[in-house]
């Protein structure tokens, strides 16, 4: 029996997924972390993301060290990788991943890119191999099913892939990480997702001192 295919996002309270873009190449070279505009969105970033940082499976997982704390969130970040037996993300998602993750690259299943980019795959060590589809979003889900087996397929991002998979009426179900920060600015999760095509019902929701994370199942109208 296949797995779902589900999105599993951190959002400010007012509704961004990720400050105002930045080039990639910016905020992973030491010359473009003086700029001011890479500065506020690193700072950002790390606010949103602040609740991750600390979990004992968060820091085992990018090998940071041993220890960490363990709990709900804990819980909910590994039960998210455990699930999954293959990814699917967009070349910009990639394109700032190649810079920033370690050798050994955190997924340790297949991945599959969408991109208009000929490449062969890319093998990492830890069991992660990056497969480029040229060929549209369906085509890169049918090879992630395939891999996943009875596993998950998880759409890592970003906004623009997670919003085509909602509109093409593939997407199972999602969660969103709410965490208590404001932008004001930024790139929005549902910023182009048709509406009228989507109905959503609530199937969970978890608090715990840092954020509440709020999982939803996708019906189509």
């Amino acid at each position: 029996m296949a797995g779902k295919v589900f999105f599993s996002v951190t959002m400010s309270l007012d509704g961004f997924m990720a400050p105002e873009p930045v080039p990639v190449e910016d905020v992973f070279s030491p010359q473009g972390r003086d700029d001011p505009s890479v500065r506020r969105w690193m700072t950002k970033w790390s606010e949103l993301q602040a609740w991750l940082f600390p979990q004992r499976w968060f820091r085992e997982n990018l090998q940071l060290g041993e220890g960490g704390e363990e709990g709900l969130d804990n819980d909910i970040a590994r039960a998210t990788f455990e699930r999954t037996g293959a990814s699917v993300m967009g070349k910009r998602m990639f394109e700032a991943g190649e810079l920033a993750w370690p050798e050994e690259a955190p997924f340790h299943t297949p991945v599959f890119v969408v991109t208009h980019t000929r490449r062969e795959p890319w093998e990492r060590k830890g069991g992660t191999t990056f497969h480029f589809v040229d060929d549209g979003i369906s085509s890169a889900l049918d090879q992630a099913r395939e891999a996943a087996g009875e596993r998950d397929v998880r759409i890592a991002g970003g906004a623009e892939i997670i919003q085509q998979y909602l509109d093409g009426g593939l997407i199972d179900e999602f969660s969103i990480t709410l965490a208590p920060v404001l932008f004001g600015t930024g790139i929005r999760l549902f910023d182009r997702v048709d509406a009228d095509r989507l109905t959503l019902a609530q199937a969970r929701a978890d608090t715990s001192s840092r954020v509440t994370h709020l999982t939803y199942t996708v019906g189509k109208r």
